[in-house]
């Protein structure tokens, strides 16, 4: 594990201990239909709980793609999976010890992206499609997004920047509003430490309101699942760029691979908002005396909001205060990627000496 990159392509069913094997491998792909996986199988579950299920029901491609996420990947037959297969291996080093491939790309490594304007609404209310933007930046519009179908708050996926390959973590608004949850956190937490692994460079594209609120996530321990994702990204030495859309707020920010975590350089929109919390949030928690002794507190609330807003979450807060290292046009992100990456490719950092880290569970 993390000296050459372990692919397992389940083409039948697989049941009892040799369900681990597919397990700790990197990537899992599966057929639909076709391949099985499980620890006990229908006819013990119905023999111990009563629940009657069919193979595909309890372990199927698409239960383990959207419900577990066991599996990576999922295909209708096998000629499209062999075939996804080989677009992988065409992105990832034979070992830890070469670099990925790099190829020659007709894509201009300077070309402008004046649609990322329109496809990213400047309201931080509206939804939008994140895997639009990546399509737009990235060589071609040709990516291959890991764990498709879980977890699908957060985009993880492998493409290339001026023939480049690179990991992009993105938040994806269309889910939940991009919110870390406990399957998100996880999700992209091992999929930094695969690039990390095999020096593949990392891009995060941040659009985070939060961490998913609930008693469900807190005693699940969304605590801990969060913090896998910090501890992925403080102990990734790859380079790192981070590029904030729209929101960033709080502890998610913060474990987005912001500078305060080690980003090499972080960019941010025009349309940037990195704060604790939203305007109102806030507005309601720091005023909250002010509002409730007014004679319109609603008015009050409402002037506190603009004032909020105003001083501390205009487009330069960030760059002010060193969170960012430039508010860049939308239009030049992909210019500026290329650009960081090529400055960084010969980034070294050295861990400390020791046997192995204690990452959170």
């Amino acid at each position: 594990s993390g000296v050459i990159p372990q692919i397992s392509v389940m083409l039948g069913p697989c049941a009892g201990g040799a369900a681990y094997s597919p397990a700790l491998t990197d990537f899992v792909f599966m057929v639909r239909d076709t391949s099985q996986m499980f620890i006990t199988g229908p006819d013990v579950v119905q023999a111990v709980t009563g629940e009657q299920i069919s193979q595909n029901g309890l372990g199927g491609a698409d239960v383990h793609a959207g419900t577990s996420g066991v599996a990576h990947f999922a295909y209708d037959d096998e000629e499209s999976c062999l075939e996804e297969v080989r677009f992988l291996l065409s992105m990832l080093p034979q070992n830890n010890r070469e670099n990925p491939p790099v190829v020659e790309s007709a894509d201009p490594a300077d070309r402008l992206c004046p649609a990322l304007a329109s496809l990213v609404p400047a309201d931080g209310n509206l939804p939008y499609d994140m895997r639009e933007v990546v399509e737009e930046i990235v060589d071609d519009g040709e990516y291959m997004e890991v764990h498709e179908s879980w977890a699908p708050s957060v985009v993880c996926a492998l493409a290339r920047l001026g023939g480049e390959v690179v990991g992009v973590v993105a938040n994806q608004p269309r889910t939940l509003a991009g919110v870390l949850d406990i399957n998100s956190s996880e999700k992209a937490a091992r999929f930094v430490q695969l690039c990390d692994a095999f020096s593949i460079p990392l891009v995060t594209l941040v659009d985070v309101p939060g961490f998913l609120p609930g008693v469900d996530q807190e005693h699940g321990g969304i605590i801990r699942h969060g913090a896998k994702l910090l501890y992925a990204y403080c102990n990734a030495t790859v380079p790192r760029i981070s590029v904030v859309l729209r929101k960033a707020y709080g502890g998610a920010y913060i474990v987005m691979d912001s500078r305060s975590i080690g980003s090499d350089l972080a960019f941010a929109w025009p349309t940037n908002e990195i704060a604790v919390m939203g305007a109102e949030g806030a507005a309601n928690v720091v005023f909250r005396r002010q509002i409730a002794a007014a004679d319109d507190p609603e008015t009050t609330r409402a002037q506190l909001v603009k004032e909020y807003k105003a001083e501390l979450m205009h487009p330069y807060y960030a760059a002010e205060r060193g969170l960012v290292d430039d508010v860049i046009d939308p239009a030049e992100t992909r210019r500026t990627l290329t650009g960081a990456l090529s400055m960084l490719r010969r980034k070294h950092a050295e861990l400390p000496l020791r046997k192995h880290g204690n990452p959170p569970i």
